[in-house]
């Protein structure tokens, strides 16, 4: 084949720059005939389209298209539009030698000679597979992006311009703020913030922080479209162009209304959590001390009563005794309010009437609370009764009513009231679905502080001055509530006054049980008592009230003694302590049905929760007791024997 560079018209000094453009190994740089067909080859096409020079001189540049761009004719158009438009420049799909494909640009440049005949064509093709497939990774990347931006609904994604408008809208926007892209795209993000936030300039205190420390976050109230309201977690960061400039923000959102008010209902489950645990410590450390105190009491009020009807008939010294077995008795109230409180107390159940408990006790109310406050009743026609312990109500009322006297030094008025109310299932937190009366007693004293009334139910917390109050009020009122199956509820407005609510559980029977009466005749025999008690002072008290009421006593601290003693026999009646080291007096008393033993047993405890049961030969005392209290108990065990 004819080389184009010996064709007349052609400069011998071209010589230079055909070695110029061999050496040039980016850019396949060749020359066509006439026809297409390859005439010359550099280095750089030997390196883009695979062929040495030698294969591929002669052949006709088609060779470098696909089938089907050969079928369609776009080689030889290529050279038509380069003829007659003095130019051809496209990218597109090439093929190398063996088959491969490539993206390359091509320019293809028609060669004239001087006088304007056409002579050849010069080709330059430039291989950008790598920049085509580092584009198209870049477009896949950036469309995944996209789609994930926009897929996302836990979050709203969105872009701000450099004044604060939405540039671009998130399915997750759309979810949380209310707004579809069409109706806040072009619109300031401001509007999602609260009026109060508005006027405080909160949205441009917002990008001024991003842009100043290079992101902004936070937690808020944010606005929806609809004008509800949601917490809101807010992260604000600059966009800036290659030279630094802020070209805009890039803001996500997610609504955290839920997550805080999870965690708040956590804090609150945890701090209900470390109350109760706090209140069951202090009710247990609080029954324990009862019980010491009970036994104490008991030792000084027995110890009373013997003094009492062994001194000498002087008004001054029985003043003095008199005034002693007072305190102790004031001493045995506050124990068996400590008990109820620490549920060591057992409530005699039975259907009460709360109209009638509260006239009746109407004279003692009134000289309760003194002549400046005015005591109103008002309850409905009917009105079921309660199931509760009527002697722990009747308390209950009377340390109410005076806690509200005490807020009204100035006087005032106190009403006490009573409603029915039924409770469908989950409408009240402490309270299961059913029936209940609310007796509400209602001053207009000068209120409970917010921070006072969180606490007023804490066992022995008191806003009463040294000596006036004992903490254990409303501790127990609370106790005798729960333990019926109710609740405490307490309402107070500082200088409006409080309501206390007590909610009881409607007596689902009102049949009373009965007590038989004691057999005072079997009580008057001289018998023989075994006392048993790890107490000396109880043991000694009890033992003494034993002789006084007539009877021959042994006394024993232990109950592994007194067993010992019982199975020599001679004894007509056990009274015993029940809490004792190694063995209470109940399971003293199954021992001795095991053995046989069938000597009737009185039971002293400071518990009145103790189940002595039915099947037990066993009548329970209640410390503290005096001389009359076992002497009852002593004819009720020998009644049952």
């Amino acid at each position: 084949m004819e080389h184009l560079l010996d064709k007349p018209g052609l400069r011998a000094d071209e010589a230079s720059y055909r070695l110029l453009v061999e050496s040039i190994a980016d850019y396949a740089i060749y020359m066509l005939d006439t026809r297409g067909r390859v005439a010359s080859w550099n280095r750089g096409a030997e390196r883009i389209k695979g062929y040495a020079a030698s294969e591929i001189l002669g052949q006709h540049f088609s060779c470098f298209y696909s089938p089907e761009a050969r079928a369609a004719g776009v080689p030889e158009a290529a050279l038509a539009m380069a003829a007659r438009e003095g130019r051809f420049e496209s990218e597109g799909w090439l093929i190398r030698k063996g088959g491969a494909a490539i993206w390359a640009h091509g320019i293809i440049d028609p060669i004239r000679s001087e006088t304007g005949e056409l002579i050849g064509f010069a080709s330059m093709t430039r291989d950008l597979t790598e920049r085509r497939e580092s584009a198209d990774a870049l477009e896949r990347s950036e469309k995944e992006f996209r789609l994930l931006v926009e897929s996302v609904t836990d979050y709203a994604i969105y872009r701000l311009d450099a004044a604060g408008r939405v540039a671009t809208w998130n399915a997750g926007a759309q979810r949380i703020k209310g707004y579809g892209p069409e109706e806040i795209i072009g619109q300031s993000f401001a509007r999602f913030y609260t009026p109060e936030d508005q006027a405080a300039g909160e949205p441009e205190r917002t990008l001024s922080i991003a842009r100043r420390d290079g992101r902004f976050e936070k937690e808020g109230w944010r606005v929806r479209k609809d004008g509800s309201r949601f917490l809101a977690s807010v992260v604000v960061d600059p966009i800036r162009d290659p030279s630094g400039t802020i070209i805009g923000f890039a803001k996500v959102t997610r609504d955290v209304t839920e997550r805080h008010a999870a965690q708040k209902a956590l804090e609150e489950a945890r701090e209900a959590l470390f109350q109760s645990q706090k209140i069951e410590a202090i009710g247990q450390l609080t029954g324990g001390i009862a019980h010491d105190f009970n036994n104490l009491l008991m030792a000084i009020l027995g110890s009373l009563d013997l003094l009492r009807k062994r001194l000498p008939d002087d008004p001054n010294i029985l003043r003095l005794v008199d005034n002693a077995t007072r305190g102790a008795l004031r001493g045995s109230a506050l124990t068996q309010r400590m008990l109820t409180f620490a549920r060591r107390r057992q409530l005699e159940t039975r259907a009460v009437e709360i109209p009638e408990l509260v006239g009746g006790m109407a004279e003692l109310l009134a000289h309760s609370i003194g002549p400046s406050i005015v005591i109103e009743h008002r309850f409905p026609a009917r009105l079921p009764p309660v199931a509760t312990d009527e002697n722990q109500l009747e308390s209950a009322l009377i340390n109410l009513v005076v806690n509200a006297r005490d807020a009204m030094p100035d006087g005032g008025t106190v009403t006490i009231t009573a409603r029915e109310a039924r409770l469908r299932e989950g409408e009240h937190a402490a309270l299961q679905a059913g029936s209940y009366v609310v007796l509400a007693i209602e001053d207009t004293g000068v209120g409970i502080a917010a921070e006072t009334l969180a606490r007023v139910q804490e066992p022995f917390f008191t806003t009463k001055g040294p000596g006036k109050g004992t903490g254990l009020g409303l501790p127990m009122v609370r106790a005798l509530a729960e333990q019926s199956g109710g609740t405490l509820d307490i309402r107070s407005t500082v200088g409006r006054g409080t309501c206390v609510e007590i909610w009881l559980p409607v007596a689902v029977s009102q049949v009373k049980a009965t007590v038989s009466a004691p057999d005072e005749a079997a009580a008057m025999r001289r018998l023989h008592v075994l006392a048993v008690d790890d107490d000396p002072l109880v043991l000694m008290n009890t033992e003494e009230m034993l002789r006084e009421l007539g009877h021959k006593v042994e006394a024993v601290s232990s109950p592994a003694t007194a067993l010992e003693r019982l199975r020599r026999g001679g004894f007509d009646l056990v009274v015993t302590d029940q809490a004792m080291p190694g063995m209470t007096g109940l399971q003293l008393a199954d021992a001795m049905a095991s053995e046989g033993i069938t000597v009737p047993v009185v039971l002293a405890t400071g518990y009145s929760d103790v189940d002595v049961g039915a099947e037990r030969k066993v009548v329970a005392l209640a410390k503290p007791f005096r001389e009359c209290n076992l002497a009852d108990a002593i004819a009720a065990a020998l009644s049952g024997a």
